[in-house]
């Protein structure tokens, strides 16, 4: 498969040069402008960067990489977070996770589309427009990597810059047929302008098309953790890297909506076929209810999303050097503004308190369970022009400045529970810190990808490595037609 690995070896070995690698990219780019899938593009810088820091001897030779407009920050590059207010800003600093995939000897070239700020799980901000996915140009590929995930389905790039607060990388991979690896909380180089991101709920790392380009960089990108960093793996993973896989795996899976929502025929198809095809592997497992009541932590991550808005907005006032207004920002973005302004310090620590009580449940399922398996998302991916959010809560959240606390709790809530209904998966392991995976492994009657998830204790990424691997070596993987041999 002609993943990252494959051009990597070809640039390590002179087989293909910079300059050709980057021509084909640039190709693919034009032949799919429909996508809206990246921002910038700058093939000539690139190319002097790459032979100013001849990095052909490096884990990834140079592999030219897109980084998402969103927190992956490159000095002098556009760091605008798909925002009206920052439409202009450009980073001042490389940050940790950039530098830190540059010592890995990715090139950054291009960066990709964007929610604003990251706060839904489809990519259409408002001064970009929407991205659109290759497998069905009138769907979403999800979001908030709803752009890298277009940029590695179509085939122009092999990996891309991902992030992850919600489920932003993995609902993107399990719309687009990728694999989306959220590794555990504090696995990643973090700082030195952002050292929490959403009290450690948020998590950079990538979107693939192969299990060796996923390790590979894991491990690369692993090795590059401040000691500033105030969240940090547990290491366990290291002891486990080069040691033979578990021979049987204990696995629990449930089809049952964490919210009590329905979920789709072939979102439960794809999880059983899973359960039955680990079983005939030899692979202990064990169907069991949904472990935790996910409406409870839904509302502390609404809760931690309202204080840190609140939070960012008044460090971008303070830069501005004047109030933000309505006018500065989207719909969505105001009201969940307008919420974290009348949050308590105390609701927000109490909320803080639940994530880490939903941590301790589910090490106590992995104290039994190696890995527990559902559904990624639980329906494929929604078109583009799906009414999410209703005409009633766009007035409503124009007069967000004029409701009570209340009020806006409720409303923050209806806001996103259209889009919550098709994603209940995958805010549990940004709440918990714990590492999962998405893998592409079912592709619908209509047409559409749709992954499967495993979650695992805290430092336990090689448990994921494994389940993936399990997949993709037997050829179950349903990956993008660029990508099928």
């Amino acid at each position: 498969m002609k993943d990252g690995t494959y051009w990597a070896e070809k640039l390590a070995a002179n087989q293909i040069s910079f300059e050709e690698l980057t021509a084909a990219i640039e190709q693919k780019v034009q032949e799919n402008k429909e996508l809206n899938a990246l921002i910038t593009f700058d093939r000539q810088q690139a190319i002097t960067e790459f032979y100013e820091k001849k990095r052909t001897d490096t884990l990834f030779a140079g592999l030219p990489i897109p980084l998402k407009m969103l927190g992956q920050e490159k000095a002098g590059w556009l760091a605008n977070s798909a925002s009206r207010v920052l439409k202009e800003r450009r980073a001042r600093h490389t940050d940790s996770f950039v530098a830190q995939m540059e010592r890995c000897g990715l090139i950054p070239l291009g960066q990709t589309n964007a929610p604003e700020f990251g706060f839904k799980n489809v990519t259409d901000p408002e001064i970009y427009g929407p991205t659109r996915n290759p497998w069905a140009l009138e769907h979403t590929p999800g979001g908030s990597s709803g752009g890298a995930a277009a940029a590695v389905a179509s085939g122009i790039f092999p990996m891309a810059g991902a992030s992850d607060g919600g489920g932003s990388i993995r609902i993107p991979a399990s719309f687009c047929g990728l694999i989306g690896l959220k590794p555990s909380r504090g696995a990643m180089p973090v700082g030195p302008g952002n050292w929490r991101g959403w009290q450690g709920a948020a998590v950079h790392f990538a979107l693939t098309v192969s299990m060796r380009d996923t390790e590979k960089l894991f491990y690369g990108m692993r090795d590059g953790i401040d000691k500033a960093a105030p969240y940090q793996a547990v290491r366990e993973e290291w002891q486990h890297h080069q040691a033979a896989n578990k021979k049987r795996l204990t696995i629990a899976f449930t089809t049952e909506s964490p919210i009590g929502t329905p979920i789709s025929e072939d979102a439960k198809a794809a999880v059983r076929e899973a359960a039955a095809f680990l079983a005939d592997q030899g692979h202990d497992v064990t169907e069991i209810s949904y472990p935790l009541n996910g409406r409870p932590l839904i509302e502390c991550y609404y809760l931690m999303n309202g204080g840190e808005t609140a939070a960012m907005f008044d460090e971008i006032a303070e830069g501005l050097g004047r109030k933000v207004t309505r006018s500065d920002m989207e719909l969505m973005t105001w009201g969940i503004y307008q919420y974290g302004r009348k949050i308590e310090a105390a609701e927000f620590i109490r909320g803080l308190h639940q994530w880490d009580g939903a941590a301790y449940q589910m090490e106590q399922l992995f104290d039994t369970y190696d890995l527990f398996l559902t559904p990624s998302t639980a329906f494929p991916a929604p078109r583009i022009d799906a009414e999410l959010q209703s005409e009633a809560i766009f007035q409503q959240l124009g007069q967000a400045e004029e409701l009570s606390k209340k009020e806006l709790e409720t409303l923050v809530a209806d806001m996103f529970e259209k889009s919550l209904r098709l994603t209940p998966y995958t805010q549990l392991a940004n709440l918990t810190g714990q590492p999962a995976i998405s893998l592409p492994t079912k592709i619908t009657d209509s047409g559409l990808p749709l992954g499967i998830q495993f979650m695992a204790s805290k430092g336990r990424e090689d448990l994921l490595l494994q389940a993936g691997y399990l997949f993709e070596e037997n050829q179950l993987f349903q990956l993008p037609k660029a990508y099928r041999n």
